[in-house]
Parts: C-alpha cells; structure tokens; sequence
C-alpha cells in the first residue's frame, strides 16, 4: 500500500459540492502511512459544516476497501480563504469574499433567495453580511426584522445591524419605509459606495450583495465597482426570465466576474392543501440556459407559501423552518455556491510587500 494507491483510490471520490474530486480539488493536504495505518487530511474551502462528518464516514468507507488496511483516520476541517476579484480593484478590508446576486429581471425572488442563502452559509458555519444594493427597493430589513437607524461610534462609519448572526447593511436603515428613492445613477452608485465602504463588517467570510434587478447602466457600474469574488443569478424558469438571464451573463462576462451558477426559483408551484406540485413556469428552462452556457445550475427552488410568508415576517425559512424541503434546498445551493467560488484563484494582494523605490544617492554620485 503506497501513498499512489491512496491517491488513485480518492480520485474516485467526487465531492457533491466541488463537482470534482478531492485530489483534483486540492482538498487532500497529508496523507500518512504508519504500517498498514492510515490517515488522511481534508482541508475544504467552503462553508459546510452540516458535511463534515457525512464525507468522514464516506472517506472512511472508501479507504477500507484497500487491502490489508490497518487503522483509519480521516481529518476534516474547513478553510475559507479570500478569492481574486477585478484586477482594477481590491478586496474590503475584513471581507474575504463578495458574492453578487443578480437577476436579469425583477419578480424572480431574487431577494428572497439572496437572503436566505446568506442564512444558509452562516448555518453552515461561515461569518457572512449581506448588503442590501437595490436602493430602490430595499427589502432585507422587512425579511430581517430589523428597523432603526445603525448605530456609529465615530460619527464616520456605521455598524452593521446583526439578526440570525448575519450582519447587515440597507438603505432602509436610513430612510423611511414610504420615502421613495428619486434618484438618478450616480446618485445609487455613490449611495451603494457608502454602504459598502462605510460600514465596518466584522471578520465576512461571505458577503451577500443583493443587486438591483436588470442588466442597465447601474446594474453594470456596481459590478464594475465592488471588489466581486462571483456571481450567481436568479432566474425562473419561464422563456421571458430566461432571456434576460442570458444579458446577465454577459454583463458580468463584462467586468470579468465568474458566474458561480444560476439558481432557478420557482422552478414548481407546491399546493398548500393537497401537495400536488405542478411546473406551472415550464419545465428545465434554467438547466438548458446552464448547459448552454457552461455554468452549473446549482438549484431549484420551489414556488411554495412558506417561503414567501416567513420571508414577510421577518423569520426566513431557513430560520424559522430548518427542515423543510426548502430550508434544505437552500442550504445544498449554498454549500455549492461556496464550493464553486473555492475553485477559483485565490486573492493574493496581501501577501506581497509594498515596495517603495527611492533615489538614495547623494548629489555627487549622481
């Protein structure tokens, strides 16, 4: 039995999540052999702690397949690094990774999955904010509920307002409920600069943007101006939600921010009395769009009341119904998300120096 033999025997083992093996995945960092004892180490870059101990078992199950084997000891701990974003601009301090969520039109859910899927990451074991960027329409205060201006200690910067333990961040904090927001472009980039940049996130692992549906001037200009890790669209399975899916892609393919995946919301509509499910938006739409465009969909979401009646009271369902199908859903989504963003190059800024080129000689060397 040699460290080889290990090595072809976990790259038959594919990670759910990465889509890929662990070897391939750079997930393996030690693998020891003490006699016919074993033992191996798993460094996993993404949120997932609900896993650990399910891919223990199964790497333990897969290793004792070897013959003669001894003792088996399987290691597995979870990592969360910051990933590279646009190469004109850098990351937050404090803030490992920004996801964006997007749609190419409104009444997707979008929302309501941006903020559920922030639940899910912390449910997973990660620090995560989420910054609510439609400033038109701002809905994570109601689907948190929160309320009230944050707090700022310094008269400089704000406090994030924490719930579920998310930190959080709206314009809704700052204006009243029935204020409507006239405002042209540069007036909501300025405005989405300010919450981004002046709130003092605490140690994110994941910070959840909520974009402003559609693909226009402002939707381009925020992506072109947050430090984005990846990106992820929310799309319905209708023909119509679809098209504009597709202007998405290019708008981030634009600034050069990976799409991690698209998530198809409403994918079934679940009856509250009987159960019977019916595809009442079509059938298959976001997978076809996946496949065409060589990203994965990482999820289907179905149309069911729970979702949006919790989200409407402030308790979101991966909060206040952990179990349910959709609680679930969410939380499988995720895990992938994170696991696809793993995938990508790391942010590496920080570990070079500044260097500072000086003219030290003296005016009769030069």
């Amino acid at each position: 039995m040699t460290q080889a033999d290990i090595e072809n025997l976990l790259k038959t083992f594919i990670d759910p999540h990465y889509g890929i093996d662990l070897i391939t995945a750079k997930a393996i960092k030690k693998i020891e052999i003490d006699g016919v004892n074993v033992r191996v180490d798993v460094e996993l870059g993404y949120a997932a702690q609900s896993y650990l101990e399910t891919l223990k078992t199964e790497l333990t199950e897969l290793l004792k397949t070897l013959p003669d084997v001894g003792e088996i000891t399987v290691f597995v701990r979870v990592k969360i690094v910051a990933h590279a974003v646009q190469q004109t601009l850098k990351p937050l301090p404090n803030v490992k990774n920004i996801i964006a969520v997007a749609s190419g039109k409104g009444g997707v859910g979008k929302s309501t999955t941006a903020v559920n899927l922030a639940l899910a990451l912390a449910a997973e074991g990660a620090n995560v904010g989420i910054l609510d960027a439609d400033i038109y329409g701002p809905s994570v205060p109601m689907m948190f509920g929160l309320s009230g201006a944050p707090e700022s200690f310094d008269n400089k910067t704000m406090q994030p307002k924490t719930a579920f333990g998310v930190q959080t961040m709206s314009i809704g904090y700052l204006v009243s409920e029935d204020q409507a927001m006239i405002w042209r472009g540069p007036m909501v980039t300025n405005a989405l600069r300010q919450l981004l940049n002046e709130t003092r996130w605490n140690d994110i692992d994941y910070l959840i943007i909520d974009l402003p549906p559609g693909t226009g001037d402002i939707q381009l200009t925020l992506a072109q101006n947050i430090p984005v890790s990846g990106a992820i669209i929310v799309t319905t399975p209708q023909d119509i939600a679809l098209l504009d899916v597709q202007r998405g892609l290019s708008m981030f393919e634009k600034v050069n921010v990976p799409v991690l995946g698209l998530v198809e919301n409403m994918s079934v509509h679940i009856c509250s009395n009987c159960g019977h499910e019916e595809a009442i938006f079509g059938t298959g739409g976001g997978v076809a769009m996946a496949e065409v465009n060589k990203i994965e969909c990482l999820g289907a979401l179905p149309l069911d009341i729970q979702i949006r009646l919790q989200a409407d009271v402030g308790a979101p369902i991966v909060i206040s119904q952990p179990e349910s199908r959709a609680a679930q859903i969410y939380r499988e989504i995720a895990r992938k998300m994170a696991a696809k963003l793993a995938l990508k190059p790391k942010d590496f800024s920080g570990k070079f120096p500044n260097i500072v080129v000086q003219n030290t000689a003296t005016p009769c060397q030069q």
